[in-house]
């Protein structure tokens, strides 16, 4: 089968190193998503183990189209059956940009009549009562070119289970994840995020460090297909666990707020993570950590929501000199602030442009 994992902009390399690290085939990244090749394993070891994938679908076919005759003619010739059921519940979502067929409710409904079409002559049926699972069947039409996927994931995968609660302006937990990874901390040395709000990357700092699977505490949509075989579920979990890392590490998640703190250690705890990081209320303008070596991933706030942008630019100009005599410590802080190096006093080694959700950021990359 041929697999597709959606993505925020920017992480397409990241997921495509990670899919690759797992030992998936055919890997291959495009905008805003990759692909790989598999089995019905692989399906349930991408949903479990990815970090920076937004969701797994499995895409059933893709083809060109500019019109709605061949629209439904091609989504009509596609094998449907080999995961929908005579009773299961087939919804249709999706975007179409730059193409000839630009109504997105109208391709739902061509769709959704196509399939219809196709299953009534495979079940020799009239009427579908879309009782049983949901198989989400999600199309993509960018330039005239159709993809047509079955969404395995259902609640996409940056929702782990452990932050059902969180303060204002959250960080997805792929992007957290991602912050990490490009930080390339592995549990070796200190880590520390100084305004680490809900505490989502300490957290995934210490899942990364643990090599713990994201997805071993959730479920997924396609759980439920009777198309597919239970045991993968079972057979993926016991390899991720069996992968897992055990040693000793220091991960700190710190914040002004104490009402960030007391849902950041709670999200821990649900994270199954408590032990190993810690979180405590400090003033990050006041950073006075003496380390060998170590490591800082943070998301200071943009001046967006929390803070006025006047407020957000002090805010960067007091932590960068509160950094300024500690050379053991790598930095890497994501901002949105146009004037974000300027406030900060120093020129980043590096930059790297991502997108928590729609929003536009740079990744300030500090080596030394």
């Amino acid at each position: 089968m041929t697999f597709c994992v959606p993505c925020l902009f920017g992480l397409e390399g990241l997921i495509a190193d990670e899919l690759k690290r797992l030992r998936f085939d055919g890997v291959r990244a495009d905008n805003g998503r990759i692909f790989f090749q598999g089995e019905e394993l692989a399906l349930a070891r991408a949903n479990i183990c990815l970090r920076m994938g937004e969701r797994v679908l499995i895409e059933l076919g893709s083809f060109e189209a500019t019109s709605f005759d061949s629209l439904f003619e091609q989504t009509k010739a596609l094998p449907w059956e080999r995961f929908v059921p005579k009773d299961a519940a087939f919804p249709v979502t999706g975007h179409s940009l730059n193409s000839a067929l630009f109504s997105v409710s109208d391709c739902q409904k061509i769709i959704k009549k196509a399939i219809v079409e196709r299953l009534k002559k495979v079940y020799h049926l009239s009427w579908f009562p879309e009782t049983a699972e949901t198989v989400q069947i999600r199309f993509s039409i960018l330039k005239d070119h159709v993809s047509l996927c079955l969404d395995t994931s259902g609640v996409g995968l940056h929702k782990r289970g452990y932050r059902p609660a969180h303060n204002a302006a959250p960080l997805r937990e792929t992007l957290a994840a991602a912050l990490v990874t490009l930080s390339h901390y592995r549990g070796r040395e200190d880590f520390v995020d100084p305004f680490c709000g809900s505490g989502t990357i300490p957290i995934e700092a210490a899942l990364i460090a643990l090599n713990r699977a994201p997805g071993l505490n959730r479920s997924f949509v396609a759980m439920d297909w009777r198309t597919l075989d239970k045991r993968i579920w079972k057979d993926a979990a016991e390899e991720a666990r069996s992968r897992e890392f055990h040693g000793s590490y220091s991960i700190l998640g710190s914040d002004i707020d104490p009402k960030a703190i007391a849902i950041a250690a709670a999200n821990a705890e649900r994270a199954g993570v408590k032990e190993i990081v810690r979180f405590e209320t400090s003033d990050a303008l006041r950073f006075d950590r003496q380390t060998e070596r170590g490591v800082i991933v943070s998301n200071p706030p943009h001046g967006e929501r929390i803070l006025e942008k006047e407020q957000a630019e002090a805010l960067y100009r007091g932590f960068g000199a509160a950094l300024r005599d500690k050379p053991n410590w790598q930095v890497y802080l994501l901002s949105s602030h146009t004037e974000f190096e300027r406030c900060f006093g120093r020129q980043a080694d590096k930059r790297r442009k991502l997108y928590n959700g729609m929003i536009k950021c740079d990744l300030f990359m500090y080596y030394k």
